[in-house]
């Protein structure tokens, strides 16, 4: 008679671990959920509410040309440099010199986070975008409006649009 040795039945995974990888991947879900990519009209109405219209002598098209070609209205934007700094939310705003990334020591000059700017709560990233407009390059700060946007007709970017 041969003996038999009976190991152990071995679960796939334990429970814990289950657990931890749905509570992962429900959490990414949830965290690419709360991106927002805004109509054109409708983040027109948005940024006339914050008085963004004439705001430092540029028209409310100015800002959604900006917005367009800088992340195409997605507050959730974020773009990586070589440097390892970070351009983020709907505006693109660099973490070399307005806000806060992982990096202790950036000058952080409109005093939040960078990940604040991922909001589909635009009140951080217009006060911040309102700060650089009041630096000397105004919205030349940003190549993509001095390529795009500057010196041209904008006004298909608010045509339609009711506020």
């Amino acid at each position: 008679m041969e003996a038999r040795s009976r190991a152990p039945r071995r679960q796939p995974c334990p429970p814990g671990i289950t657990w931890l990888a749905l509570a992962y991947l429900l959490s990414c879900l949830l965290a690419s959920s709360k991106a927002k990519v805004f109509s054109r009209c409708e983040l027109a109405k948005v940024l006339h509410d914050f008085g963004l219209e004439g705001y430092r002598g540029y028209n409310l098209a100015d800002w959604i040309c900006l917005a367009y070609y800088t992340s195409g209205f997605n507050t959730d934007a974020v773009d990586h440099e070589a440097d390892g700094s970070t351009n983020n939310g709907i505006f693109q705003i660099s973490s070399r010199k307005w806000c806060k990334n992982l990096a202790p020591n950036g000058p952080n000059l409109c005093r939040i986070y960078c990940t604040d700017l991922l909001s589909n709560d635009l009140k951080d990233s217009v006060a911040c975008v309102m700060k650089i407009a009041q630096e000397p390059q105004g919205l030349g700060y940003w190549e993509s409006w001095k390529h795009h946007c500057q010196g041209r007709d904008l006004s298909d970017w608010v045509d339609g649009c009711d506020f």
